[in-house]
């Protein structure tokens, strides 16, 4: 297998079935070695197996490339750093960290548990950080030791986190938790020569199944937008060396569509010398709020 990953080292964080399944291939066919990491989790976060995972590796062999299976818990940080561990001791290094891994359990916040929200939290925003905080001591250590590796992050945030969705609220609070991360984490470790990206993807999966089922069908005939392999492309390129200029961004993608978020940019302004009074505020900030563009609708309720 030869293509723009030659000779790099990725993990992909859920890569048993889904986005991180199609990002997977997608790396290997591009020439990249493969750490498959996937829990084997229901839709829901339950349970556990190594067979969704054992068969994209062999799925990878059986095309000529190199892959090898992790059952990690990417939220235990422990086990996240032993994944980072696995991926230098089996191919030598690691260049490329793809942070796909998630789960949903959507309800309207008055509904929502304590303990649905911890969990959603914990495998989305956690399981980011953990893989992430150990690779990225990894990449210093190898920079300051005169071995700068030309290291890529693409994490997977979402329109949910970037707009809100209704009856996800706590999704949305990790997915946008994730994009503020990705901030964050790609102003820190540039000096390493490391960049890191976020992608929102809209694709059909598990985890789509529920909210946006109806417009998530697969067409009669043509171009299957909803396809989750239209969206592995765009983190190969982002994973590779020729995206070295680009950091600290949030992509997203559905189908053949690709478009740069903007995210929170300063808009109109109005400042003054001394203290507001209260009874002050509204009639200025109704001011401001008319010359600021509209909020987007929530994720999922564009015509």
């Amino acid at each position: 297998m030869t293509g723009i990953l030659e000779g790099r080292v990725a993990i992909v964080t859920g890569a048993g079935r889904g986005l991180g399944r199609e990002h997977a291939l997608e790396l290997a066919r591009q020439g990249a070695k493969v750490v498959v990491n996937d829990l084997g989790t229901s839709g829901a976060g339950e349970g556990a197996s190594s067979g969704p995972a054992e068969e994209v590796v062999a799925a990878i062999r059986a095309a000529g490339g190199e892959a090898v299976a992790n059952g990690a818990d990417v939220a235990d940080f422990a086990a996240a750093e032993a994944l980072v561990k696995q991926a230098i001791a089996t191919f030598g290094a690691l260049d490329v960290l793809v942070n796909n891994a998630g789960f949903v359990r959507d309800r309207m916040l008055v509904n929502t548990s304590e303990q649905e929200w911890d969990a959603v939290i914990r495998v989305h925003l956690k399981g980011h950080f953990a893989p992430l905080r150990h690779a990225a001591a990894y990449w210093r250590q190898e920079a300051k030791a005169g071995r700068p590796r030309a290291a890529r992050v693409v994490n997977t945030s979402s329109g949910a986190g970037l707009q809100g969705s209704v009856g996800q609220g706590t999704y949305s609070a990790a997915k946008a938790g994730i994009a503020g991360l990705t901030l964050v984490a790609a102003a820190e470790l540039a000096p390493y020569g490391v960049t890191v990206n976020a992608i929102a993807p809209s694709a059909r999966t598990r985890m789509t199944e529920g909210p946006f089922a109806a417009t998530m069908a697969a067409p009669d005939s043509g171009f299957d937008r909803a396809h989750p392999g239209n969206v592995s492309p765009l983190v190969a390129w982002l994973a590779s060396v020729e995206a070295g200029d680009v950091t600290g961004r949030v992509v997203e993608i559905e189908g053949g569509r690709i478009c740069v978020e903007d995210g929170w940019r300063h808009g109109p302004v109005v400042e003054r010398d001394e203290r507001w009074a209260a009874a002050d505020v509204g009639p200025v900030l109704r001011t401001l709020l008319a010359e600021a563009a509209p909020p987007e609708p929530p994720y999922g309720a564009r015509s």
